[in-house]
């Protein structure tokens, strides 16, 4: 697969998710912007989630609430934004993995591996690129916490630590890694 090819097309469908969700939901209050794969290595989605939705957790939810606030699979709009370019990569991936015939990539697979270790790069170097650029902070006019997020996949923690420390502020980044303090194991 050409990861220099989508990694231009990751980031142009990330600007225009972060524009048109900003644009349709900030007087919501948005305050962060994630991409977001699987462990599959078949997806990239964009994720964004507002103030808001926070203030309209129930009590329960409430008690939880680092989860609600950090967690890209569970915000308000998940899989929404610049829906057509997403699709498009989605497609791309799932053609690149037919055609390396990854058929079962819980299996021991080096190859594999080795494509999803890439993806998952790109995505962070992606979310990198436009933090440096400030490209978030121009748009929403204040910094937003920013994450590549995979669902069910655990990163090593170091490595999460410095994915956090690298895309966020210091409120954000001391306020995630406090919250990694309280997780079992």
């Amino acid at each position: 697969m050409d990861f220099v090819a989508l990694e231009q097309k990751i980031e142009k469908a990330a600007r225009s998710a972060f524009i048109e969700m900003f644009d349709k939901h900030k007087s919501e209050g948005v305050y962060c912007f994630a991409l977001y794969s699987d462990d599959g290595a078949m997806t990239v989605c964009p994720s964004t989630n507002t103030t808001d939705f926070l203030d309209n957790l129930s009590e329960k939810e409430k008690e939880e609430l680092a989860y609600y606030k950090f967690e890209p699979a569970e915000w308000k709009y998940e899989m929404i934004g610049a829906d057509k370019a997403f699709n498009e990569i989605c497609k791309d991936l799932r053609t690149e993995l037919e055609k390396n015939d990854f058929e079962n990539e819980y299996e021991n697979n080096e190859t594999f591996s080795v494509f999803q270790n890439q993806l998952y790069e790109v995505c962070f170097g992606v979310l990198k690129k436009l933090k440096g650029e400030k490209f978030f902070k121009k748009i929403a006019g204040k910094d937003i916490f920013l994450i590549f997020s995979v669902s069910e996949y655990e990163f090593e923690s170091d490595y999460l630590k410095n994915m956090i420390s690298e895309l966020n502020n210091d409120a954000y980044k001391t306020e995630y890694l406090n919250w990694m303090k309280t997780w079992a194991g």
